[in-house]
């Protein structure tokens, strides 16, 4: 499959997981606000997330996905190696989720102090003793969807977090049908909805010929040489959990804090997941096999390629995030439990979100070219400077600003640690280098960008009574991203940010 086809199958599934995200969010947020309730649930749901980062899509995939993707460039019983990871991942995570478990009332208050001597606290422990088995399942998913994604069959990985929406969204149903209680309920589908992932991906791994059956675990060479390079990953992804759990914190400190950040989150991260995340998820393996094959003008080719499609569609992203937050969070979350002032806070921390937003995109087109290298050690210095950025910012401001300081610390923290990830791919030379095809583009993009961004107020401002009627306001904002989608196709053909035959280029099959 041509890279960028695998860029829009991984961005298409993605999309449709996030929109029913959205769907699932926006019925949580209708059922519970910025309740007790909701606020536990979203610390308890954190805490597996969390250590998803390290085993999942993190430090352990990060190390398995080059290894395996050589090997199988190579024909070096790839089938055996992913067998072995497959049981050492599992033989680890049967036993740190046991321990963690146990340790569940410290990693709640690790994460919100400020929830201590309220029944959030409680609540929290309990929810997330239920949730953290999701740790298991879904890092075995994530590896049988790397052995997937490394033979370019994307399409099963891609659509397995589809699955944890849907048990979400039928919870959330059986919940007011049967009159559940919400809380728990959502808490016991956390671990169903890994299950289900984790059956769907193990299929089809199987139909392509690696059926990842645990056995008693075995030290290997291959083995030492993954722990070897998964270990500097481990300690980045520690150093980005800490920054999360920095933003946690000073939330902890504001009722409702944390639900309003989670719903901004929430936001951002669907062009973060649709562009970035299934851009990093595509140009891994293929740079890894690049590499193996000695084709680094095709590796450059890649690089630039992912950065363009990016950025064509993050920037745009971005701006309408900053000018129209409030717009999107009353549209989508403001109703039932969710009200007005929900909205206002949702939406401030959104729209600094997304001044961030092309940083933590591009993050995920550099990290693949010091992955594919097998350099894990690089990205975990450039993530210690993104924790000093962030610590400084979100504890300076915090007396000053309140819980927005959170928003504020990330998104600083995501612009410093694309520089470094910039400044640090020049030693990889011209491979990590902007082609003078994405050099003249940027600036165009941005000017696009712009126009649209004044497109979207102008109508949002016009259709603002609309807004306010509750039957009409889901009509009202596709007339305001109808408008912007148009005014940017146009002024981005004008202004050269892409043409016809460049998107045709970007589709068609490598020969």
């Amino acid at each position: 499959m041509n890279m960028m086809r695998g860029f829009f199958t991984v961005g298409l599934w993605t999309l449709v997981s996030r929109v029913l995200g959205f769907l699932r969010d926006v019925l949580i947020a209708g059922a519970l606000g910025s309740s007790p309730v909701a606020e536990a649930f979203v610390i308890a749901f954190s805490i597996p997330n969390l250590f998803r980062r390290f085993f999942a899509e993190g430090a352990f995939n990060i190390a398995f996905v080059p290894i395996f993707s050589k090997k199988l460039e190579a024909n070096d019983a790839p089938k055996d190696f992913a067998r072995d990871a497959f049981s050492m991942l599992a033989a680890i995570l049967i036993v740190f989720s046991f321990c963690a478990t146990l340790a569940m009332p410290a990693l709640v208050w690790i994460m919100a102090s400020g929830f201590v001597g309220d029944e959030r606290f409680d609540l929290t422990v309990v929810f997330g003793r239920i949730a953290f088995p999701y740790i298991l399942f879904i890092s075995l998913a994530a590896l049988a969807s790397g052995v997937l994604n490394s033979t370019g069959r994307f399409v099963a990985a891609a659509a397995a977090p589809v699955l944890l929406n849907l048990a979400f969204i039928g919870a959330l149903f059986l919940c007011h049908w049967l009159d559940w209680n919400i809380g728990m309920t959502l808490a016991c589908t956390v671990p169903v909805a890994g299950v289900a992932q984790l059956a769907f991906v193990w299929h089809a791994a199987h139909k392509a010929g690696f059926t990842l059956i645990p056995k008693i675990p075995r030290i290997t060479p291959d083995l030492k040489r993954l722990a070897i390079i998964a270990l500097p990953a481990v300690l980045a992804g520690g150093v980005v959990q800490i920054n999360l759990i920095v933003g946690r914190q000073i939330a902890s400190g504001f009722e409702g804090a944390n639900a309003w950040l989670y719903y901004a989150d929430r936001l951002y991260q669907l062009p973060l997941g649709v562009v970035g995340i299934a851009v990093g998820i595509v140009l891994l393996p293929d740079l890894s096999r690049r590499l193996r094959s000695g084709d680094a003008q095709g590796g450059k080719d890649a690089f630039n390629r992912a950065a363009e499609f990016s950025l064509l569609l993050t920037i745009p992203s971005a701006v309408a995030l900053f000018i129209i937050p409030g717009v999107f969070v009353s549209v989508l979350f403001e109703r039932g439990e969710f009200l007005a002032s929900d909205t206002a806070s949702t939406a401030m921390a959104t729209a600094i979100y997304g001044l961030g937003l092309p940083a933590f995109v591009l993050q995920k087109i550099y990290q693949p070219v010091f992955f594919a290298r097998e350099d894990t050690k690089s990205p975990f210095y450039f993530a210690l400077l993104a924790l000093i950025v962030n610590a400084t910012i979100a504890i300076g401001l915090r007396p000053y600003i309140g819980f927005t300081a959170a928003a504020y610390g990330a998104t600083f923290a995501g612009w410093a640690m694309l520089f470094c990830l910039w400044w640090g791919s020049q030693k990889f030379g011209d491979a990590a280098q902007l082609d003078e095809r994405l050099r003249s583009k940027i600036g165009s993009i941005i000017v696009a960008s712009l126009i649209m961004g004044v497109t979207i107020w102008t109508v949002a401002e016009a259709v603002k009574p609309i807004l306010e009627m509750s039957g009409y306001r889901v009509l009202a904002l596709c007339v305001i991203l109808f408008f912007g989608l148009v005014s940017y196709c146009v002024s981005g053909y004008i202004t050269g940010a892409f043409t016809l035959w460049e998107l045709r280029q970007m589709m068609r099959k490598n020969r």
